[in-house]
């Protein structure tokens, strides 16, 4: 059973997941003075790569994760490619062109295109109180990006971001989906190829080496904004489903042009006040949902961590403590019951109007 408490480690998971990301947008634009756009998203995703897969090789043996399976490739590929690839090299490029708060306030709608995939397309449920709360935040959120910023608006940059928006949106969805297996093998395998991948282009494309202190900063960056904040995602999306976690994903951009302010020399006024504050009740709305109803879970059978709760129920082996987090692959029997829930991997059920 999904206990409160564990839905509220899921928001937390993912507000630290959105401040990491959000300060991206910002500091991705200075840094595109030194470095072109496709090896700078190749130096992020390096960045994240070696921030991650050290400690994948670490915990190997030591937590007992679903591991990757050869049934996962097709989706890993789309995830490399739609999030790892193309996602950001398309926000580089766009953040070239417009002002880095517009960029950062234009990431806002990663969250509703992740909320339409997810309820559309992967039969995740979001209530009236989330829904309200997350109409709020995007309101906001595209209020903001209307009428806060001062710089210049670029049509072609503001269609570039957007299409990053779109790719991420498409990871988002698919990565939820993943996520019943190890997430630390997930992001090492999504960093370490868009790494290569990125920076292979780049070379071919006859991008020159750019400077050490680039080369530095954009691997910090890619660290803390493209590995732990995406490993961090991760843990979001298997606990909230994907149509949560983006309304908390969506105060990711905020985050980062409250950054754009210092570092850029960008311009806030009493609109992006106010929009801050409706972002802010969102949340709250969000944060303070509670599903729950009479619901049936028809028989199926999957691997992932978990531990013996009222969905799972079966015998193991002498030597496994069913208290303890493990993994392996189990039945679920028919079960119907009520308890406060949301779309994880076990609760992907129809609703009434």
């Amino acid at each position: 059973m999904r206990s409160g408490a564990g839905t509220r480690v899921g928001y937390a998971v993912g507000l630290g997941a959105a401040l990491l990301f959000g300060l991206s947008a910002p500091l991705s634009k200075a840094l595109l003075d030194g470095v072109g756009p496709q090896m700078l998203a190749g130096l992020l995703y390096l960045g994240a790569f070696l921030a991650v897969a050290p400690a994948q090789r670490f915990r190997r043996g030591r937590v007992r994760e679903a591991p990757l399976h050869r049934a996962d490739l097709p989706r890993l590929g789309v995830v490399v490619l739609s999030g790892g690839v193309i996602a950001p090299v398309l926000l580089m490029l766009g953040l070239q062109r417009t002002t880095g708060l517009t960029g950062s306030l234009l990431l806002n709608l990663e969250g509703p295109l992740t909320l339409v995939v997810g309820v559309l397309f992967l039969r995740e449920h979001i209530g009236r109180r989330s829904g309200f709360g997350a109409a709020l935040i995007f309101g906001g959120a595209a209020f903001l990006g209307l009428q806060g910023s001062t710089g210049r608006f670029d049509v072609v940059g503001a269609l570039l971001i957007l299409g990053a928006c779109a790719g991420w949106a498409l990871d988002n969805n698919i990565t939820q989906t993943l996520t019943v297996r190890d997430p630390f093998a997930i992001v090492s395998v999504k960093t370490g190829v868009a790494a290569v991948v990125n920076i292979g282009l780049a070379s071919v494309l006859g991008d020159s080496a750019p400077a050490a202190n680039f080369i530095v900063g954009a691997l910090l960056l890619g660290a803390f904004a493209y590995g732990i904040s995406v490993l961090l995602d991760a843990y979001a999306l298997r606990i909230l489903g994907a149509a949560r976690e983006s309304a908390v994903f969506a105060t990711a951009p905020f985050a980062g042009a409250v950054l754009a302010v210092p570092l850029l020399g960008d311009a806030w006024g009493g609109v992006e006040v106010v929009a801050s504050v409706v972002m802010a009740v969102g949340v709250v709305a969000v944060l303070r949902d509670r599903h729950s109803h009479r619901h049936v879970h028809e028989p199926f059978d999957h691997e992932h961590r978990h531990v013996h709760d009222e969905h799972h129920r079966h015998d193991h082996p002498p030597g496994v403590d069913p208290a303890e987090p493990h993994s392996h692959p189990h039945h679920h029997d028919f079960l119907v019951h009520a308890h406060p829930h949301v779309s994880d991997a076990h609760h992907r059920h129809p609703h009434g109007p």
